[in-house]
């Protein structure tokens, strides 16, 4: 497992132990104001050990107002197609979890999901087989307010052992297990 480090975000107002190999990607990908991302863009940069990439994102409330496991629900599908934009029907959904954070007070509904988006096939050698994503929604329903984590994990060819992904046997490979540790080390220090 990577090393991490105490990182300040949103200029200091939360503060998250991320690993020292993701790079703050605001200085590299220019990012719209409502800050989507798309997956298939994620790489990794010399000298990263993993091909992950962080984007954590303060968004505007998605759904109707209250909470709720169908409202909830809705946003968490409404941001993720945000995410992957005109690409939604490349995307599938394996897992959804309720998410406990450990700062968190009581009762801020969180959920994690695990999903997978397959890239059109193209002659670029590296472009990725899939990217998983492991996507978390925080809801802020008192401050009108949605926080996404994202951790983008492009399988290239040659660069994960195929034998070892599939998703619909449920099993994830390394470079997704290790996602989730890295996700579970956020839930436990955001």
């Amino acid at each position: 497992m990577s090393s991490f480090r105490s990182t300040p975000l949103f200029g200091g107002a939360l503060i998250v132990d991320l690993p020292s190999t993701f790079a703050d990607v605001r200085y590299i990908y220019p990012l719209k104001p409502h800050n989507s991302s798309s997956p298939r863009s994620s790489r990794s940069l010399p000298g990263q050990r993993w091909l992950h990439q962080h984007h954590l994102r303060h968004h505007r409330a998605r759904g109707r107002a209250g909470s709720g496991p169908a409202v909830d629900g809705a946003a968490l599908t409404t941001h993720l197609e945000d995410i992957v934009d005109s690409d939604v029907d490349t995307v599938k959904v394996w897992n959804t979890s309720n998410t406990q954070f450990s700062k968190l007070p009581e009762g801020i509904p969180a959920y994690t999901l695990i999903a997978t988006q397959t890239p059109p096939p193209a002659p670029d050698s590296k472009s990725p087989d899939f990217t998983a994503i492991v996507l978390t929604l925080i809801r802020l329903e008192r401050e009108s307010t949605d926080i996404l984590i994202t951790i983008n994990v492009p399988h290239i060819k040659g660069e994960y052992t195929e034998e070892e992904v599939d998703m619909q046997m449920g099993k994830q490979g390394k470079l997704i297990e290790s996602s989730v540790e890295i996700a579970a080390k956020i839930w436990e220090t955001f």
